[in-house]
């Protein structure tokens, strides 16, 4: 039998790429359900799925739609509570990033799955790449040595490619800017790779384009790890075209690894550079195959929803936690604060 789909928020900037995905398990999983969102707005609406019921809420949805689980692609002020009520009602959620705007409206749905046992996953899906799990391989196998340094660099379309009008610029609904909605990739990336908690947080925000929005278009963060190293993270809303370029480099007193996820014809490259304990260095180019997997994020995608179905089956968690997705929250909640207060900021987050 088929693993039943109620998919909420079909115009979500990323809700065709979603549903593209699901047509990979076409074969385990159907929509059987839809909940619009967004006002009842259907314009990216596949004819496949033209036929499918429809319902305004989710008491309608839970009260008249057969499903076993659901995507949940809705906005920062409407996800949270969704997301929790579909747990207490026993259906397994698959939540599109940031999830929510904050840490607090986040704790609603920790208690939600921890009273029901659902299989809560959430679309970070750059922890099913296989660079970032190398890397977080080489540290847990402590080939850095003593680590360093961690810098990170995202930046991506600027304001205008979506329009300041956009609804992931208005603070009412989003809560925040670029942090929340694309920073957050890399800042849960942070906590995965590097398995250690943040102790400390100096980072400055604000809108640097020059399209003034409600909420920040993007910053700059450094934030001392519990190891004693540092991490960076620089990163916004800033190139004027539908573009978007990502770096990491990571430092021990042992190697250094240069990280390109978007290096043009793969998946990604690792430059490695080891020590040199005589004459001749240490020195290796890591590539992984160009990713030709139809649908939102491709293949590592298709490892978050098989991680999700999977666990549902099991009755395991997900790679992705609620708590994990807190701590991401909770995280840039320090970064916004300690920018506004404008002082580095003491915290113990994730780990």
């Amino acid at each position: 039998m088929s693993f039943r789909i109620a998919f909420l928020g079909i115009d979500n900037p990323h809700g065709a790429g979603w549903r593209d995905l699901l047509l990979n398990f076409q074969d385990e999983v159907e929509i059987t359900a839809l909940m619009p969102g967004f006002g009842g707005a259907t314009t990216s609406l596949e004819e496949r799925l033209a036929h499918v019921p429809r319902f305004e809420t989710v008491e309608d949805l839970l009260a008249s739609a057969e499903f076993d689980g659901a995507v949940v692609a809705l906005p920062n002020n409407e996800g949270p509570q969704a997301t929790a009520q579909l747990a207490r009602a026993g259906k397994h959620v698959l939540a599109e990033k940031p999830v929510c705007g904050s840490a607090a409206d986040c704790r609603q749905i920790i208690d939600a799955v921890a009273e029901s046992g659902v299989a809560f996953q959430a679309g970070y899906m750059w922890r099913y790449d296989e660079g970032a799990n190398r890397l977080r391989d080489m540290l847990a196998d402590g080939r850095f040595g003593k680590t360093i340094s961690l810098e990170m660099t995202f930046m991506t379309s600027d304001v205008n490619r979506r329009g300041p009008s956009h609804y992931l610029f208005d603070r009412a609904t989003s809560t925040g800017g670029f942090l929340n909605w694309l920073g957050c990739h890399q800042l849960d990336l942070l906590f995965y790779v590097t398995q250690q908690k943040v102790v400390g947080v100096t980072a400055r925000t604000g809108v640097f384009g020059d399209v003034p929005i409600d909420v920040e278009d993007g910053g700059v963060a450094i934030f001392d790890l519990a190891d004693g190293s540092l991490a960076t993270f620089l990163g916004g809303y800033w190139v004027p075209r539908w573009a978007g370029e990502s770096h990491w480099c990571l430092r021990g007193t042992q190697r250094w690894v240069h990280w390109d996820p978007g290096r043009r014809g793969t998946s990604g490259v690792l430059e490695i550079h080891g020590p040199q304990p005589q004459w001749y260095a240490m020195e290796e180019t890591f590539s992984t195959p160009v990713d030709d997997v139809p649908g939102y994020g491709g293949k590592r995608g298709l490892g978050l929803v098989r991680d999700w179905l999977d666990a549902a089956k099991e009755g395991r968690p997900c790679r992705s936690t609620p708590q994990s997705v807190c701590d991401t929250l909770e995280l840039i909640d320090t970064i916004y604060q300690s920018s506004q207060e404008g002082r580095r900021i003491e915290c113990s987050i994730g780990g």
